[in-house]
């Protein structure tokens, strides 16, 4: 279901889910080569990243505590599956370090997948290798070649897997930071049924709080955006520093505040305009046209050159607030990626305060964010959840670093790490030294620049 929706599309995934019952009734291998047939036929071999970027996260959540405590008193792990190899390899290899990875090949025509399994592939271990252990579940057969090699083999029921404890994140042998993919759920029966059932509701939901959204004032659509099931949740907000009337000449004379926060979605910015209940612009590195466009704040797009960027914050700073987001990129995991120090440092004496921002959201169907796919789709997607959660924290106000700061003092590196390690302790997160361009490299293959409203 992951690589038909993922890879594929909706209609290729409902039409898998719609065969769900004939496939259950079936033999388990005519019914993996069904499914394998409707999820794969037709998709660009090239394209297909599903297996390294979406199915890791999901496969991680299944690992047992106990059967990888037994993978690991190993010397050498090989592993040997009925699955396509493109979907297993990166995962056993990445994430559970093992060597030799056996899955069923595809086949390909003109650069596209058939939807056909090659045979099993043939595999040998050394002649003179001793102490193989194996390990398999009870459905398996016996008459498979690898078991001739193993000294002793144990089987796990389904009744065995039950009572194992998940493997705890902190114990992954690669951290799993990036994943990509639309579901933010496991695509069992049940919660495919309700993802379906939901899905008309769900898009006319998704326009309705957009509308409400670009269209009225904070005061009104606030409580509305509530009552459709937005929860914002808000600890420590800053009082309003002068009223209305008064607001934009103090900003003209004194400089606007820089709210600093770590990036879950493109709402990001949105989010703290309305638990401010004041407009703000929203300073963007690589952000769609149609976003832009549809954007109910201001938003300004940095060019990526570090003095022309700079001389515009300073101009925008002179103007009102401003909101930035130094890791440039969403991530979804509990990590946060470098901070640019860029923010923390303008050409010019302005009565400069940064204020960062500790943000969290959560989702219960679908993802807001995307590396591969369409980025102006993301806020819809955000909000065709039933109920999806923003959790805004403001901390205490610091200092930036001006443009010729004492070096005796403190540099921009170290104000933009300060910030990024205290908004990292408020969350629970891990502080990472990764970029935007690891994350696109890893997700999509690319540096993530967006075209058309694409992150290609």
């Amino acid at each position: 279901m992951l690589v038909a929706f993922e890879a594929g599309s909706l209609l290729r995934a409902f039409v898998l889910f719609v065969c769900y019952p004939f496939i259950h009734i079936c033999n388990e291998d005519f019914g993996l080569k069904i499914m394998v047939m409707i999820c794969f036929f037709g998709l660009k071999e090239d394209s297909f990243r599903a297996g390294s970027a979406v199915l890791p996260k999901y496969f991680l959540e299944n690992v047992g505590m106990e059967i990888f405590e037994v993978l690991n008193r190993g010397k050498k792990k090989v592993a040997i599956s009925n699955l396509p190899q493109v979907m297993i390899e990166s995962f056993l290899r990445d994430y559970l370090e093992i060597e030799s990875v056996y899955g069923r090949e595809l086949r390909v025509f003109g650069g596209y997948f058939l939807g056909l399994m090659e045979e099993k592939r043939e595999f040998f271990f050394e002649k003179n290798a001793s102490n193989l252990i194996g390990v398999s579940s009870f459905e398996k057969s016996f008459d498979s070649q690898w078991f001739s090699y193993c000294k002793e083999i144990y089987l796990v029921s389904e009744g065995d897997r039950r009572n194992w404890n998940q493997l705890p994140r902190n114990l992954y042998p690669k951290p799993l930071i990036f994943h990509d993919g639309r579901l933010a759920f496991r695509s069992s029966f049940l919660a495919t049924l309700s993802m379906f059932m939901w899905l008309p509701m769900g898009c006319i939901l998704s326009i309705i709080r957009s509308f409400i959204a670009l269209s009225l004032p904070y005061n009104i659509a606030i409580p509305i955006l509530a009552f459709t099931g937005i929860q914002l949740r808000l600890k420590n907000v800053p009082k309003r520093r002068l009223d209305s009337t008064s607001e934009q000449e103090h900003n003209r004379s004194q400089g606007g505040l820089l709210y600093v926060c770590n990036h879950r979605t493109l709402l990001d910015p949105l989010m703290i305009s309305y638990g401010l209940k004041s407009p703000l612009t929203a300073v963007t590195y690589s952000l769609s046209r149609m976003s832009e466009l549809l954007a109910p704040i201001k938003t300004v797009r940095l060019a990526r050159n570090r003095n022309q960027d700079a001389l515009l914050m300073k101009k925008m700073l002179s103007q009102g607030d401003l909101v930035v987001c130094p890791e440039g990129t969403t991530c979804r995991e509990p990590y946060l990626l470098r901070f640019s120090p860029l923010f923390s440092q303008l050409s010019g004496d302005l009565d400069h305060y940064i204020l960062p921002v500790a943000m969290d959201s959560d989702v219960s169907m679908f993802y807001g964010t995307t590396a591969g796919g369409y980025k102006c789709l993301d806020p819809l997607f955000f909000l065709m959840n039933p109920c999806p959660t923003y959790t805004l924290q403001f901390l205490h106000k610091v200092r930036g670093v001006a443009a010729n700061f004492d070096p005796a003092e403190k540099s921009k590196f170290d104000v933009a790490n300060s910030i990024q390690n205290e908004i990292a302790k408020i969350l629970g997160f891990t502080c990472t030294t990764l970029t935007r361009k690891d994350k696109y490299l890893i997700l999509a293959g690319n540096e993530g620049i967006v075209r058309d409203g694409n992150a290609r």
